[in-house]
């Protein structure tokens, strides 16, 4: 007999939790629970389109009951092909990848508990799941294996831990494959050689040792970027495709490149072996291939050497500027902290903001003559004072300007140190200053998807919209997988070219990429972008929803702040942006 409010019933049950949860926590306890909200919110909500109810969230699990079990295997797909999304965005090291489990079975129900075998079971089968799968039991495979356009792996029977019985166990096979939101759709190929180089492999077996294959991929891709007479894909574009099997012909697709760089490297002791292959992805024809044992101390030289070999395998000239070298450091510990200082400025994070700093500081405390670092250090000052994460930007922005006149003296080639020069100018409205530092940067950085994002929001601000439009797209062709930023400065420019369809769309995908990145600055702004397009277009109402989102997401917005931080060389651009988001609802 079943006790007073106790109930059985037969239902679907979907467990779910995140792989290396703890390892996570152990490195970055606040930046991992800030990813566990955001993605458990993300997985909620499909949970409800999908008629499901969560019953349970201890942890980092997710424990929810489905009246169909064709709703709860469709529910988990559209999970993990959102989470995919989500962590494309995220660096290697920060990824948060769920396991899935589906088991129907039956249950004890208490008010919106759910207790019993058929939970247990669902438990243990997520366990078998690996990152980013889907496993189901016997029972779930038996109702959905003629409804569902998906294939499935048996992996036979299992015993588990709690049950009697043996249970069949079947694997989702990963058809799960999903880009990034991209708004040029494919890419035809260009005529000069075009090349993506993908991360290198770490093969030492010892985890300790990523940031030397993520450093190698990044110094041939700047060192490739330099070659005016090549198109090169930017790190955050092929940083996607680390950790994951992946054919060069489906890189070239999504890239839309010719060649393809494979690699890999291993370390024991102080001997380093690098292997490289490069590919026609169009034809499969390996152009060159090569394996090099060196001792640590050639390391810079062995970097040069590849980057050589490379573009003598493309049949590029390389000008005497173009030979420099690129690490720029023969101290292998400045350039390992320079290169895991890199991979947290690009997070876009107060936090990781001031942690990347402490790396370039500790960098040039090894190699004071190092340019590269005297550059990043300038950008941690300067996104200091540009989003207010400190209490004097005045202070900020002197510094950055030391740091970059720094940089720029040490050595006059690099076009991001010029770059932060003139978004410094820009801040300080000296708008013809940041445009000739703008223009410097274009020139030396060929192939620099940010330094063109950039120089456009100088030019955006100058007033200069049809200019900035188009940097912003050739940024975004050297940066497939971009950033939501570059987005807001084409949909800025388009309002002000009265493209207000064209800015409605681009602040939309801005903000879907700026949402799986865990929100910040870019998710109220790309609401403020789509408000005052929408006033313009006569949709009062969805400008007015628009405006309310800026104001939950961000209190204290107002006109005053914008006119500290949007340095607008015609004031009378700013009013007109201004007016429209008055009739929207804002002030």
């Amino acid at each position: 007999m079943t006790k007073q409010g106790f109930r059985r019933k037969l239902t679907a049950i979907l467990s779910a939790d995140a792989k290396g949860y703890s390892r996570l926590m152990r490195e970055d306890e606040v930046a991992t629970v800030e990813t566990l909200k955001r993605y458990r919110k993300a997985m909620s909500a499909l949970v409800q389109k999908h008629r499901g109810q969560v019953v349970d969230s201890p942890g980092d699990n997710l424990l929810v009951e489905f009246a169909s079990v064709v709703d709860a295997l469709e529910c988990s797909v559209e999970i993990q092909k959102d989470l995919q999304i989500r962590n494309a965005q995220l660096p290697p090291d920060r990824k948060m990848e769920f396991r899935i489990g589906i088991n129907l079975g039956d249950v004890i129900k208490e008010g919106r508990r759910i207790y019993g075998d058929g939970v247990n079971i669902a438990a243990r089968i997520e366990g078998l799941a690996e990152g980013g799968g889907i496993c189901i039991s016997g029972t779930v495979y038996d109702q959905v294996k003629n409804k569902l356009a998906l294939e499935y792996q048996y992996m036979g029977e299992h015993t588990v831990k709690g049950i009697s019985e043996p249970v069949r166990v079947y694997r989702l096979q990963k058809t799960i494959e999903t880009a990034l939101p991209e708004l040029s759709g494919e890419f035809e190929l260009p005529t000069k050689p075009s090349i993506a180089v993908l991360p290198f492999n770490n093969m030492s077996g010892d985890a300790q040792q990523e940031y030397i294959a993520d450093g190698i991929t990044e110094n041939i891709i700047t060192a490739l970027s330099k070659v005016s007479e090549m198109l090169v894909i930017a790190r955050n574009s092929v940083f996607t495709y680390k950790g994951r099997p992946v054919k060069v012909q489906q890189v070239s697709q999504e890239l839309g490149v010719r060649y393809v760089l494979e690699g890999s490297i291993q370390k024991a002791g102080d001997r380093v072996r690098i292997t490289g292959q490069l590919v026609d992805a169009t034809t499969g024809h390996h152009l060159w291939a090569e394996q090099y044992d060196r001792d640590m101390t050639d390391f810079f030289d062995l970097l040069d050497e590849i980057t050589r070999e490379i573009v003598i395998a493309l049949q590029v000239e390389l000008t005497a500027g173009e030979q420099a070298r690129l690490a720029q450091t023969h101290s292998l510990r400045a350039w390992g902290y320079f290169v895991r200082g890199v991979s947290l400025l690009q997070r876009f994070t107060q936090g990781d903001n001031a942690k990347a700093r402490d790396l370039f500081e500790r960098a040039l405390e090894i190699d004071p003559d190092y340019p590269s670092a005297w550059t990043m250090l300038a950008w941690t000052h300067f996104n200091d004072a540009r989003w207010g994460w400190i209490d004097s930007p005045a202070r900020s922005i002197k510094q950055a300007v030391e740091l970059g006149q720094k940089a720029v003296m040490l050595d006059d080639t690099q076009p991001l140190a010029h770059a932060v020069l003139g978004n410094i100018y820009l801040l300080q409205k000296k708008h013809d200053q940041a445009i000739t530092e703008g223009k410097k940067a274009v020139a030396l950085g060929p192939n620099s998807a940010d330094t063109h994002a950039l120089v456009a929001e100088i030019l955006r601000f100058s007033g200069m919209f049809d200019e900035a439009m188009a940097l912003c797209k050739r940024a975004m062709r050297l940066q497939p997988y971009y950033s939501e930023w570059y987005l807001m400065s084409l949909a800025m420019s388009y309002y002000y070219l009265g493209r207000h369809e064209d800015a409605i769309a681009a602040a939309e995908k801005g903000l879907q990429i700026a949402q799986g990145r865990g929100g910040g600055n870019f998710v109220w702004g790309s609401h403020v972008v789509i408000a005052m397009n929408c006033v313009r277009l006569g949709r009062r109402a969805e400008a007015r929803a628009h405006a309310e989102e800026v104001l939950e997401l961000n209190p204290s917005y107002s006109f005053e702040w914008d006119r500290q931080w949007s340095p607008y060389k015609d004031p009378a651009l700013l009013e007109q942006q201004h007016r429209d988001l008055r009739k929207a609802g804002l002030k």
